[in-house]
C-alpha cells in the first residue's frame, strides 16, 4: 500500500479491486503497467493528492484485483473491457468525470478509457506507449527484441503462464534491471514488493492482457483508425530519453487526438519510478 491512502475493495463484475483513494479537488486515477502493480506511483501519488484527489489501483488480473481467467484470446482483459470496469470503478467511488494517467499497459487501458469514454475522461496522459495498433506496425528488427512480452505472453494458454511461472524471479528481476536507464533504477524494496505481485494467480491475468493485444485489442484499434475516431481531451505524451524506438512518439499520437504535447523525460522504460520529479512537475501542469 502506498502511505496515507485509504484503501477499499470494491467488486465490478467478475473482478474484485482494491482501490487507493488520497487527497481533495478534481480527481486523477493513476494506472501502472507491466510487470509491476500501482507501487511504481509511490513517489509521486502523495505529492500529486497535495492538491487533487488521486486514486491508484491494480489493473485487472495484476496485483491484488483479482479475476476470472481469460479467454483463449485474452477475453475478460481487452482494454475496452477494463476500460468500462474502470468506469464502473471510478463512479462506485464517486467520480463521473476524472483524468486518467497510465504507464506502458496502463495507458492502453487509459487512452481506451478516453476513446470509449468521452464524456468521462477530462485529461489523459500516456507514458511510455504509442497506440497498440501502430505498436504492432513498428515492431520489426532491432525494436522486436526489446518488445519480447508481446508474442510470447501472447501463446496459447497454458504455455506462457507454465514457463514463466517457472522463473518467475529471473523474469521480473531481468525486466526491472534491463528495461531501466540504469540497471539499479528499481531498488530493492521496490523490488520485492513487485515479486509479491508476480505469482502463478496473477501471471494468467498478465498473459491474458497481452494476448488481447495480438488477438482483439489491435483489431479496435483498426477499426477506429479507419474510421477516423479521435480522443476528445488534451492528451500529454511521455517517454524515456533512451527509449530510441519511441523518439516519434508526438509524431504518432496526434493523428489520434486533437491536442497532443509533450516529451522525453530523462529516464528509461520506467518513468514513474526514474524521473519522478519530472514526471510530477509535467503532470502537475497539465492536469486541470
Amino acid at each position: 500500500m502506498i502511505e496515507d491512502f485509504d484503501y477499499r475493495r470494491i467488486e465490478i463484475g467478475p473482478t474484485t479491486y482494491r482501490p487507493g483513494v488520497a487527497g481533495q479537488g478534481q480527481p486523477v486515477l493513476l494506472l501502472h503497467g507491466f510487470p509491476q502493480t500501482h507501487h511504481c506511483w509511490h513517489l509521486l501519488a502523495p505529492a500529486l493528492a497535495a492538491g487533487r484527489t488521486v486514486v491508484v489501483c491494480d489493473l485487472k488480473g495484476y496485483g491484488e484485483s483479482r479475476s476470472e481467467p481469460g479467454g483463449e484470446l485474452g477475453e475478460g482483459y481487452s482494454n475496452r473491457e477494463r476500460a468500462a470496469e474502470l468506469l464502473e470503478l471510478m463512479a462506485a467511488l464517486g467520480f463521473e468525470r476524472f483524468s486518467v494517467v497510465g504507464h506502458d499497459r496502463g495507458g492502453r487501458v487509459a487512452y481506451r478509457l478516453a476513446l470509449d469514454h468521452p464524456e468521462s475522461i477530462e485529461r489523459l496522459a500516456v507514458l511510455n506507449i504509442v497506440p497498440t495498433v501502430d505498436q504492432f506496425e513498428r515492431m520489426a528488427e532491432d525494436a522486436s527484441l526489446g518488445y519480447w512480452p508481446w508474442y510470447f505472453l501472447a501463446q496459447p494458454p497454458p504455455f506462457a503462464e507454465r514457463v514463466i511461472a517457472a522463473s518467475a524471479e529471473y523474469v521480473l528481476r531481468d525486466i526491472l534491471r534491463a528495461w531501466p536507464a540504469a540497471p539499479d533504477a528499481i531498488p530493492e524494496e521496490s523490488v520485492r514488493v513487485y515479486l509479491e505481485g508476480f505469482n502463478a494467480k496473477t501471471i494468467p491475468g498478465m498473459c491474458a492482457d497481452y494476448r488481447a493485444s495480438f488477438h482483439l485489442d489491435r483489431q479496435l484499434d483498426a477499426e477506429d483508425r479507419d474510421a477516423g475516431r479521435r480522443i476528445a481531451c488534451p492528451v500529454l505524451v511521455h517517454w524515456g530519453s533512451e527509449e530510441t524506438a519511441l523518439s516519434d512518439s508526438l509524431e504518432v499520437w496526434r493523428p489520434w487526438a486533437g491536442s497532443v504535447e509533450g516529451g522525453p523525460l530523462p529516464s528509461g522504460h520506467f518513468i514513474p519510478e526514474e524521473a519522478p520529479d519530472e514526471l510530477l512537475a509535467s503532470v502537475r501542469n497539465f492536469l486541470p
